[in-house]
């Protein structure tokens, strides 16, 4: 023991700092950094955390900035006054922030559905009866009659669909995406009006939040220009099969801002009585777990600014503490406004995280009746 040497003194800062960037486990950083003081200040001034973080999730990189909300003011009026001592609690900041963000994305949560709200579909046929809002209910049929989802009749069967969701969190870890299309069981055959394949983008809306609610969201639907895309998966092929099909993304993907896209590409069948090809959805459900309350998004489109906020006392809290905003339901009527309500109020499993090595932080608890016209097209 009298010696003891110091690997990272020995070896340089160069070579440690290959050797630590070999690392791909962002738990092995954070007992990295409690290995003594001088290993902590290694890892801390070379932002080992957070470039693991943004390395496993590229979506992350789209941040602009992090803030830390409910810090001491004391403590940043006092550092404001040293630029070095500014510059190194900005690096603690971000250690602290990016290593617990990773262990929330990591941490084995409760997963469920995260939609909040259907935003809006690019094409209805027969507003109110077949509106997207019929894929937040579960089954084929809602007190008796059938509940679905149908697009406009087209002659081209290669002509796509869109349809937009509002998840429960501006912040959410999305591990996969179920669909089921819809069997129309009262046609001769029982036809089924499935796409041919599936894609799936993540982001926000470019617009205001009051747009795209209400009465307008069942219009033709948004442009592309109207949203902001963060994320898009790879193209999965889609079973003509009347069950809930499960997109499995080939790694978690984190949605920064709350909406999520499917595109349906492709059209497999034709109605009889027009001669049009239609796609019909009868369920859907985005599976994963909210990162609030303990993160938060700030988005301003005109300025480019897109910030990561934390919430350090909101660590295993399932109500937003004070000073936090929370996530309100958009416009909704009916059952859809309880479902909505219910998916907000859905909780968060307490969990523990070594708060001591992120800083000497104390250890803490880290589904309306719709009309039926008796088919899914005109």
């Amino acid at each position: 023991m009298d010696h003891c040497w110091d690997f990272v003194e020995v070896l340089g800062r160069d070579t440690s700092i290959s050797v630590f960037t070999l690392l791909d486990d962002p738990a092995d950083l954070v007992r990295l950094s409690s290995v003594s003081r001088s290993w902590r200040r290694f890892v801390v001034a070379n932002g080992f955390s957070k470039s693991l973080c943004l390395t496993r999730w590229p979506e992350l990189s789209n941040f602009t900035r992090v803030v830390e909300v409910g810090g001491s003011v004391e403590a940043e009026a006092a550092n404001a006054e040293s630029s070095s001592s500014a510059e190194w609690e900005n690096l603690e900041r971000e250690h602290r922030i990016y290593a617990y963000l990773s262990y929330c994305i990591d941490s084995p949560m409760g997963k469920r559905d995260c939609i909040l709200v259907a935003i809006s579909a690019s094409s209805t046929d027969n507003y109110p009866d077949e509106s997207i809002d019929n894929t937040l209910q579960p089954g084929e049929r809602v007190h008796m009659r059938p509940s679905y989802w149908s697009s406009k009749g087209e002659k081209d069967p290669c002509v796509s669909e869109m349809l937009t969701y509002q998840l429960c969190s501006k912040l959410s870890v999305i591990d996969e995406i179920r669909i089921q299309p819809f069997r129309a069981y009262f046609q001769y055959g029982y036809p089924i009006y499935s796409a041919k394949s599936v894609r799936f983008r993540m982001g926000w809306s470019s617009l205001h939040q009051e747009q795209g609610t209400g009465a307008s969201k069942h219009a033709a639907g948004h442009s592309a220009d109207d949203y902001i895309w963060t994320y898009v998966s790879p193209e999965f092929q889609m079973a003509q099969e009347n069950i809930l099909q499960s997109f499995k993304l080939p790694r978690p993907a984190i949605c920064i801002g709350g909406v999520v896209q499917i595109e349906l590409m492709g059209r497999v069948q034709r109605q009889e009585m027009d001669d049009q090809y239609y796609i019909c959805v009868c369920h859907v459900q985005v599976i994963g777990h909210p990162l609030a309350p303990a993160f938060d998004v700030d988005i301003n489109n005109s300025a480019g600014d897109l910030v990561l906020k934390h919430f350090p006392v909101a660590r295993g809290c399932k109500i937003p503490p004070e000073g936090m905003p929370s996530e309100e339901p958009r416009e909704s009527s009916g059952w859809h406004a309880i479902a909505a309500r219910i998916r907000q109020l859905g909780t968060v499993r307490n969990h523990a995280i070594i708060g001591a090595l992120l800083g000497n932080l104390p250890v803490d608890d880290f589904d309306d009746d719709n009309g039926f016209d008796g088919e899914p097209g005109p």
